[in-house]
C-alpha cells in the first residue's frame, strides 16, 4: 500500500508540472504575438522637422543651396541636376540619400551598446495623390519591436504629397 500511495503522489506531482508548463507556454506565446505599438515622441518629431530644413550641398544654377524639403521634389522629377561647390553635375537623389544617411547616423548613432539600436528613414512621394513612389529608404542597425517614430507629410510642389517616416529602435 505504501508504494502505491507514493506512485499516486508522483503522478499527481507530474500532472501539476505539466499543467504549469502549459500555462507558461500560453503566456509566452501571448507575449510574443503581442502587436508592437508605435509611439510618437518629441525627439523623433523634432528630428524629422529639423532634417526638412537642413541645407544640402545641392546648388541650383543661381547658386542657391536647396534644403532637403526643396530637394525631394527635384529627386522625384529625375530631370533636374545639382551643381556641387566645384561645379560637378550630380543627381539630386544621390545628394538626398547621402545627406539623409549622414544626418541620421550622426544624430542617432545606432549600436548594440547604445540606447538606439537602429533606425529607418523613408521618404515617399506622390504626384497624383494616389500612387506613392519611394525616393529614399535608409535603414541602419538592428530593427526591434520597441521603437518610437514620427511621420510628416506635406504638399508636393509637383502635385500630390510627400511623406517622411522615421522610426528609432530601442
Amino acid at each position: 500500500m505504501k508504494n502505491r500511495k507514493g506512485q499516486e503522489e508522483l503522478v499527481g506531482f507530474g500532472l501539476i508540472i505539466i499543467l504549469v508548463a502549459i500555462v507558461f507556454i500560453v503566456f509566452i506565446s501571448i507575449y510574443i504575438r503581442k502587436p508592437t505599438e508605435k509611439v510618437t515622441n518629441y525627439e523623433s518629431v523634432s528630428f524629422v522637422q529639423a532634417i526638412l530644413q537642413y541645407t544640402t550641398t545641392c546648388q541650383e544654377e543661381n547658386l542657391h543651396n536647396l534644403s532637403i524639403q526643396e530637394l525631394i521634389p527635384k529627386c522625384q522629377e529625375g530631370t533636374s541636376n545639382c551643381y556641387s561647390a566645384n561645379n560637378k553635375i550630380i543627381k539630386p537623389c544621390i545628394i538626398l540619400n547621402d545627406t539623409l544617411a549622414k544626418i541620421a547616423d550622426q544624430s542617432w548613432n545606432p549600436g548594440l551598446k547604445n540606447p538606439v539600436k537602429g533606425y529607418t528613414l523613408i521618404v515617399n512621394v506622390s504626384d497624383d495623390g494616389k500612387h506613392e513612389k519611394r525616393v529614399s529608404n535608409i535603414t541602419k542597425g538592428v530593427v526591434t519591436n520597441n521603437y518610437k517614430g514620427a511621420e510628416q507629410d506635406f504638399g508636393n510642389p509637383n502635385g500630390g504629397y510627400i511623406i517622411i517616416l522615421f522610426d528609432a529602435y530601442n
